[in-house]
């Protein structure tokens, strides 16, 4: 049994929590503490704060995930100042072992390791995840994460990857006018600029310019809450559409990873919209790939409903590389 602390890191919001491992799987996850990154100097300082706050000494071994790239030298983060050197980690923390992972790739060790009640079922056949085969992992937050998870005879490997930069391919006329829209700005379009928090707004102003409405300058949470309460029904037409485009994007990362022992929408974002994406169009477009759609039909969808998949998966990835 190895004792550790977990970490989970945005733009915003740090996480920590101490967490158990034994035998390459999470055994304990305790209760999360949650800091603003803009109130601490550094991780250092952030770590520290959190070692004042526990009522044992701090444990000699951190899993961090972090959003966004940790192979270099310095990572930096997009949307705070702190700045981590992996090669001094265990310096500065006074750790004797550590694991790095992409926020993303930890999400995936959630999936690999949360048990079944932690997994809301979307469409397709109503059964598990197959215990072989690849599993694709689709994320809408504010960019879109994608990864895929691969079960061997017992044994699992993580793949994080940048499909959420596959080109976006609109398949009716309302999708033909957001591409539109977005390649006034964009020389190319990824799928992210669509299938993410903020674009909900692109397909908002979108939805709004077809019917000659002035546009509203809503960010894109207002926009989540006016269209998932029903109260503006524009806002409610740009979620039904952001679902639709998130079904057809989920079925061509399945089609093309050959995630064909399941696929699991992944991320807050995908949480807060459940009940939405239980009523929309996501399952029909995720099975409309033409000749694969018996395929497709036969594929069971997922919602990971686990309430902190960053820092379960980060000390999930601990625990295998150190298992």
């Amino acid at each position: 049994m190895t004792r550790l602390v977990t970490v989970d890191i945005g733009g915003t919001h740090a996480r920590f929590a101490l967490a158990e491992v034994a035998d390459g799987k999470v055994v304990l996850l305790g209760e999360p503490v949650t800091m603003k990154t803009a109130e601490h100097a550094s991780f250092q300082t952030a770590w520290e704060a959190f070692d004042e706050m526990i009522d044992e000494p701090i444990p000699q071994a951190v899993a961090i995930a972090i959003a966004g790239p940790i192979n270099a030298e310095v990572i930096k983060f997009t949307n705070n100042p702190w700045i981590i050197r992996p090669a001094l980690i265990k310096e500065k923390l006074r750790v004797d072992a550590y694991t790095l992972v992409n926020d993303f790739e930890a999400v995936g060790h959630a999936v690999a390791q949360a048990d079944a009640e932690h997994f809301v079922h979307l469409c397709g056949p109503d059964q598990p995840l197959a215990a072989t085969g690849t599993i694709s992992i689709i994320g809408p937050g504010t960019g879109l994460g994608v990864a895929h998870l691969l079960r061997t005879g017992g044994h699992y490997h993580v793949q994080a990857t940048e499909g959420g930069h596959i080109d976006f391919a609109p398949l009716d006329s309302i999708e033909d006018a957001v591409l539109a829209k977005l390649r006034k700005r964009y020389r190319r379009v990824s799928v992210e600029r669509v299938v993410s928090g903020p674009g909900l707004v692109e397909i908002y102003e979108t939805l709004a310019s077809i019917e000659g409405r002035a546009i509203q300058q809503l960010d894109d949470k207002e926009l989540w809450a006016l269209g998932t309460s029903g109260e503006d029904s524009l806002a409610a037409a740009a979620v039904d559409r952001f679902c639709l485009s998130l079904g057809s994007v989920a079925g061509d990362i399945a089609l093309a990873q050959g995630g064909f022992a399941g696929v699991v929408i992944a991320g807050g974002l995908g949480l807060r919209i459940k009940d939405t994406l239980l009523r929309s169009g996501f399952a029909e477009r995720f099975r409309a790939k033409g000749r694969f759609e018996g395929l497709m039909a036969g594929l069971p969808v997922k919602l990971i409903t686990h309430p902190q998949p960053g820092l379960f998966g980060a000390a999930a990835a601990f625990a295998r590389q150190h298992g």
